[in-house]
């Protein structure tokens, strides 16, 4: 049975059939955003292999050539190459800054861009990415003196940046977020004194550790190493950088192979960097049967093949706001896993969720819903009682990446034909989610 495209936005899901085989998922987004931004305000060359070919990644480097950063083009398994023009050397560009439908860039290029004295800057983005929450950075970033404006007294693009002298800060982050932090960092290399970042827990640390090899005077301590300090005036130096494959990407695999009868995948090069393992926490508390093999460390951070068996018992589990940070983006594949489970699962403190590219706690238990899972929506979370059939429908991703990547797992465990609409969004982050879909399927 195969899935295939009746036309360019919808796709034909067919019931039924088993995965098996081995998969290498795209490079990790998180680290191909960062290896773009950190090589262009380094001196010198850096090379990056692996990096995400998919539309984010494209929208940094597409802003970043707007400020006369030279990057070669980002083909699948080639090695692109930055020439980085050093931390003073983006130039102010001739139009617009497009972010297309990233926030990552949009957020990341707020604090690479407030420091940069005397120059004006605007980002823009598509209709979605106009509506998410921009204030939770710029707020921040005005403690160290930034002058950031726009839509809705700063919280939605266009956005307005004149460039100032930063001073240093202490900063307390509202919530856990790797964008945020990242986008301090960023600022604090061109502050006039220290800066600190505290997070009320633990976020992904790809920024850390990638802006020490490039050479940052950064520090981290603190509890669980919530504290990340940055002392300006360090000289960024080009790198070469091997961008381990995306673990949220991979979540789709280990959680089909986990549920779906029959099944047996490995994915191979999987970084295992632990402020993101919290999809394997969750898989172990579910009983799933995976193994870590092949374990090894690659341009500093910890990379492995993860293999996964069916398993006909899994367990219920409960996500709750201290693992959120380690795991946000594989809530909406976790939520159909859920339906699977032996009881009730509870997914809590992930209110988060609702200002990603879309609401996804809204989106996925509108869409979950319609194929006959039983579940209720709360304000920061999920409640779904596993065990309810699930049917074919007319499902939507809504334009969501990870949403249309989820439903086409749920679907091969579903009684009935469904159809996805906008599947092409999948593209975002997974450029041949289906063609893997359709190799791995048997």
């Amino acid at each position: 049975m195969s899935a295939t495209s009746s036309n360019k936005n919808s796709r034909n899901l067919q019931e039924g059939g088993r995965l098996l085989g081995k998969v290498r998922v795209p490079g990790d987004k998180s680290i191909s955003h960062r290896a773009l931004l950190f090589g262009s305000i380094a001196e010198g060359l850096t090379t990056v292999e692996g990096l995400l070919p998919a539309e984010d990644p494209e929208s940094t480097a597409s802003c970043l050539r707007s400020m006369g950063v030279q990057i070669s083009p980002i083909k699948k398994g080639e090695v692109v190459h930055i020439n980085g023009v050093g931390l003073d050397g983006l130039k102010e560009p001739k139009n617009v800054l497009d972010c297309g439908n990233s926030g990552t860039t949009m957020r990341l290029l707020l604090g690479l861009l407030v420091g940069r004295v005397g120059r004006h800057f605007v980002l823009t983005g598509d209709e979605s990415l106009s509506k998410r929450p921009m204030q939770r950075v710029g707020q921040p970033l005005k403690l160290m003196g930034a002058q950031v404006r726009g839509r809705s007294n700063g919280n939605q693009a266009p956005l307005s940046i004149v460039g100032q002298q930063l001073h240093g800060a202490i900063i307390g982050t509202p919530v856990a977020s790797a964008q945020i932090k990242s986008a301090i960092l960023l600022a604090a290399l061109t502050a006039d004194s220290s800066t600190t970042v505290i997070e009320p827990a633990l976020s992904r640390d790809h920024s850390e550790r990638m802006l020490k090899a490039f050479g940052a005077n950064l520090t981290v301590g603190g509890e669980m190493g919530r504290h990340i300090n940055v002392l300006p005036g360090a000289t960024l130096k080009g790198q070469s950088i091997v961008v381990p494959g995306d673990i949220s990407s991979a979540a789709f695999w280990l959680v089909a192979g986990s549920i779906i009868p029959g099944s047996q995948i490995t994915v191979e090069n999987v970084g295992l960097n632990p402020t993101r393992t919290g999809i394997l926490e969750i898989l172990r508390k579910m009983q799933a049967n995976l193994e870590i093999i092949n374990k090894r460390d690659v341009a500093g951070e910890p990379v492995g093949d993860i293999r996964v068996r069916h398993v006909a018992q899994l367990m219920p589990f409960r996500i709750d706001a201290e693992i959120i940070p380690r795991l946000v983006d594989e809530v909406p594949i976790l939520s159909v896993a859920a339906c699977f489970c032996n009881g009730i699962s509870h997914i809590t403190g992930a209110s988060e969720l609702r200002v990603k590219e879309t609401d996804r706690l809204a989106v996925m238990a509108r869409q979950l819903t319609a194929m006959g899972a039983k579940l209720e929506e709360h304000p920061d979370g999920l409640t779904i009682h596993g065990g309810a059939p699930l049917q074919g429908a007319e499902i939507d991703s809504e334009t969501d990446h990870r949403v249309a990547m989820s439903l086409a797992i749920a679907s091969l465990m579903a009684k009935g034909d469904s159809l996805l609409s906008r599947s092409e969004a999948a593209a975002v982050s997974y450029p041949d989610f289906w063609s893997d879909f359709e190799r791995l399927r048997s």
